[in-house]
């Protein structure tokens, strides 16, 4: 079922290739219908999903380079599983989204589409360590391009920007997987690149504090975490909508979930020795980003600022390390996903119409564009935590962890919410309110019903998850506590220093 999951939409970018040149709606539907079918699959892998077991469900193993230990195994627990929900659900949308944007090279555009669905699924299933490198590194070729080729006045530059850094951080966790491969076959007697194997290696502090360093760095430029940074929002703002779109809601979590994922199985010790930098780091990537938003000109810039606050928040709820942290930041990463997806799409409207991302341009759209308006509340006051919205519930949950470790890490977040609303409100002004001084207001033609159509799943997951996200939480539960009790066990062997002779 994993397998047909992650390389059906691979099958649909190769009959996508077949279709004649010139005909860009049968290109279209295609594209749709094959990202639709993964979603159907993606539905029936939730279904089959036993939420009371914390392990690995529906495993699929075969051999692939025996001689080298490197197998193909995928595998779907309640951590992976909320994201390759996500992932059902965004990409159908984008390309809905994008369906009047996009009119030159449509059939490789939806190539590039379609392709990186396969990655990106097979990144969040992967239980081989070489698997899930290969896959982890061919998202790069196919953002690489739909940022290049399809995107704004600055593509190349951002385009190429955006793959060295992920790339050249990628290469230290290659090498990092290399040793934990030597070090298995020393220990346990057979070469294994398999992560449950891995994870019964045992690892001194030294060596699990670098081999944990290499991993990290890989996963903090992919989030990203400041100050690492920097590339985010030239990529964000010369992307196609539909690029900045996967980018905020799909490829940033590849970070956070690869925290989550290998730093409990393989680094315990190392995780919980990194967990106060880890905090700092994203305290200050919750206030730069915050206040870095506010001072944005540029629409979608600003947006692009703001997912480095709004990630900080999960990278607050994984250092927590508390099943309040971990389940918030499973749940954010989600909900940064619908919301923030949510807003690319709404600067996308807009430049559609106007061909600008400049907020000065903009003033009095509401009245010209009530539904628009609308919606753009709904989407603003999910991504600003109001409650009855997503964003409330994984934020409330990430707080309340980091409270429990430390009240600074829980004041200093919320220092974050406040600006938050401050810079999102404030944009919302500017762009819906005050007088028409919009550039072109005759273009400021009321949303259509496709445009509609590819809004209407997120905003119903924003009320559907804010009010009730029970089902969310009861399928990750299982798998975040196996993951907190491997954690513990290294901390329960951890020398307690003897209190003093009382005098």
């Amino acid at each position: 079922m994993l397998t047909q999951l992650i390389f059906l939409p691979l099958v649909g970018a190769l009959l996508v290739a077949l279709i004649p040149r010139g005909r860009p709606d049968t290109v279209r539907w295609l594209g749709l219908l094959v990202s639709l079918a993964a979603a159907v699959l993606a539905a029936r892998v939730v279904g089959a999903f036993d939420a009371s077991s914390g392990g690995l469900q529906l495993v699929e193993r075969a051999a692939w380079i025996p001689g080298l230990g490197v197998g193909y195994a995928v595998g779907v627990d309640g951590i992976s599983l909320l994201l390759v929900g996500l992932v059902a659900v965004i990409f159908p949308v984008a390309l809905l989204g994008s369906w009047g944007s996009i009119t030159e090279r449509v059939k490789a555009y939806t190539i590039a589409m379609l392709g990186l669905q396969t990655a990106v699924l097979g990144t969040f299933l992967s239980l081989d360590l070489v698997l899930f490198y290969v896959f982890w590194e061919a998202v790069l070729i196919p953002m690489a391009f739909l940022i290049g080729v399809w995107g704004g006045p600055n593509r190349r530059y951002a385009a190429i920007k955006f793959f060295l850094y992920t790339m050249a951080a990628s290469v230290l966790m290659l090498v990092a997987i290399l040793v934990l491969h030597a070090l298995a076959a020393g220990q346990l007697g057979e070469r294994t690149f398999d992560l449950q194997r891995l994870a019964e290696v045992r690892l001194d502090a030294g060596v699990q504090g670098w081999l944990f360093a290499a991993f990290a760095l890989a996963f903090a430029v992919k989030v990203p975490v400041w100050p690492l940074h920097t590339w985010l929002p030239d990529a964000h703002t010369e992307a196609p909508t539909a690029g900045s779109v996967i980018l905020a809601a799909v490829l940033l979590k590849m970070g956070t979930y690869g925290f989550v994922r290998f730093g409990p199985m393989l680094f315990p010790e190392a995780l919980v020795a990194a967990a106060p930098l880890l905090a700092a780091l994203a305290i200050v990537g919750i206030v730069y980003g915050a206040a870095v938003s506010w001072a944005q000109t540029d629409f979608k810039r600003l947006i692009a600022f703001s997912s480095v606050s709004h990630l900080g928040f999960v990278m607050l709820g994984i250092a927590a390390l508390n099943e309040q942290g971990f389940q918030g930041s499973l749940l954010q990463m989600v909900n940064h996903g619908i919301s923030t997806g949510a807003l690319f799409m709404i600067v996308g409207v807009l430049y559609d119409r106007t061909h600008t991302r400049e907020l000065a341009d903009y003033g009095g759209v509401a009245a010209r564009m009530p539904r628009f308006a609308a919606l753009f509340t709904i989407v603003l006051l999910s991504s600003a935590a109001l409650p009855g919205t997503n964003g409330f519930v994984g934020e409330f949950l990430i707080l309340l962890g980091a409270f429990r470790v430390s009240a600074w890490w829980a004041a200093l977040g919320v220092l974050g919410v406040i600006l938050s609303a401050v810079y999102l409100l404030w944009a919302y002004q500017q762009v819906m309110h005050g007088p028409a001084t919009a550039r072109h207001p005759e273009r400021l033609t009321e949303i259509t019903p496709r445009e509609l159509l590819a809004f209407a799943p997120l905003v119903a997951l924003i009320f559907a998850i804010g009010l009730y996200p029970r089902p969310l939480l009861d399928r990750s539960e299982a798998a975040v506590r196996a993951a907190l009790d491997r954690l513990e066990r290294p901390a329960q062997q951890r020398i307690v220093p003897q209190a003093r002779e009382p005098r």
